[in-house]
């Protein structure tokens, strides 16, 4: 099938043949046929092409690779599952996942303690068996929150017994039994009831939410993952979408945070035009979780933003949601397809090759599906 491929992409335009660019190297979904380059394009949101500037090139070709739309949480649906966590803590606080989904743990309000759970089935909380826990009492009576560096080798809890952020080595990674305290760091300046807790992914920028501010702090690292090293930066509200904020989820480019509410019982959606910079950040969309749990209080995606799990404190329980659609692509008008219906987005982990063809200049183009399922 590879030299059926290569066929089609090198008889797809005049003599030269096209050039593979990514899309890394264009601004946006205008597709100039000027150059006479195709494009891989894996689809990260809905699409439309906008085609211009054909001169000399009478065909083009375009190879379109279907994909997922993660981390939409305003088409989210709840999955019908739950776990509950009760046996352990009635009280829950707090949720977070090993990257690769086989580990569960859950913050105990009441036990003061981090709760480890293992998944046979990644990423399956009905596959979730209780392993172990850690007490966090000695630095922290009233735990809050939490967070684990990406490798498990160390692990953050705040609390507003302390106002601070205290530091965590684990000798094994991922195993809470391992870890031992390091130091803390203090946010009473400015939080006194720290709920919510993040790093940037490479661990030189910290974020608190607080239920006295109503905001999300900023702190900067001079060391990575070294919380002694942290100096405030700035703060951002949330006051208008929620008074009684209780954690907070960012995604692993630092585009979008998400706040979970008290009052709204839901999730709320912030984009950030500058990634980690939360001066930038402005309110998308909620999503509510009223129908499962009157008072979530903390949220995790899936490391493809595809599901999200919800811990409550009223049915102690985590849930399960589906937090993604089919990706689409919107054809330009000036298109005229080959038997007259343009052909539909390819489905997930499929790959179609389109050839698009002028004859008037760039005015108008005839476009024909000439393969699909290419590997």
């Amino acid at each position: 099938m590879a030299n059926d491929k290569d066929f089609l992409l090198k008889n797809a335009v005049e003599v030269g043949g096209p050039t593979k660019v990514t899309l890394g190297s264009i601004t946006s979904s205008d597709i100039d046929l000027a150059t006479g380059n195709y494009f891989a394009d894996t689809l990260a949101s809905n699409t439309t092409y906008t085609l211009s500037n054909a001169g000399g090139v009478q065909s083009f070709q375009l190879e379109v690779t279907g994909g997922t739309i993660g981390y939409d949480i305003i088409g989210a649906s709840y999955d019908s599952v739950s776990f509950s966590i009760s046996a352990q803590d009635t009280n829950p606080h707090g949720i977070f996942f090993k990257p690769d989904g086989l580990k569960m743990y859950i913050l105990g309000f009441d036990g003061d303690d981090i709760n480890e759970y293992s998944l046979s089935t990644a990423w399956d909380i009905t596959t979730a068996s209780f392993v172990q826990s850690f007490s966090v009492s000695t630095q922290e009576a009233t735990p809050l929150s939490f967070f684990f560096k990406p490798d498990g080798t160390k692990m953050y809890v705040t609390g507003y017994t302390g106002d601070d952020v205290n530091e965590y080595n684990l000798s094994t990674a991922w195993d809470v039994s391992t870890a031992s305290f390091v130091q803390n760091f203090s946010v009473a300046t400015q939080e006194t009831v720290p709920e919510g807790l993040s790093f940037k992914s490479d661990g030189t920028k910290m974020y608190v939410l607080g239920s006295t501010s109503d905001s999300i702090h900023e702190y900067n690292l001079s060391t990575a993952w070294d919380v002694s090293t942290a100096s405030y930066v700035q703060g951002f509200s949330v006051a208008t979408q929620d008074t009684n904020p209780t954690d907070l989820f960012f995604k692993s480019d630092g585009l979008k945070f998400y706040i979970i509410g008290f009052n709204g019982d839901d999730i709320n959606e912030y984009s950030l035009s500058t990634a980690w910079d939360v001066s930038t950040a402005s309110y998308a969309q909620n999503f509510s979780f009223a129908s499962e749990d009157t008072t979530p209080r903390d949220v995790f995606f899936k490391s493809d933003g595809t599901k999200m799990y919800m811990v409550g404190g009223t049915g102690d329980a985590v849930y399960q949601y589906t937090t993604s659609s089919t990706a689409t692509i919107t054809w330009p008008s000036s298109i005229e397809w080959a038997g007259g219906v343009a052909p539909s987005a390819p489905a997930t982990g499929e790959t179609d090759v389109f050839t698009l063809s002028t004859d008037d200049g760039g005015t108008s183009y005839v476009g024909v599906k000439t393969a699909d399922n290419l590997s």
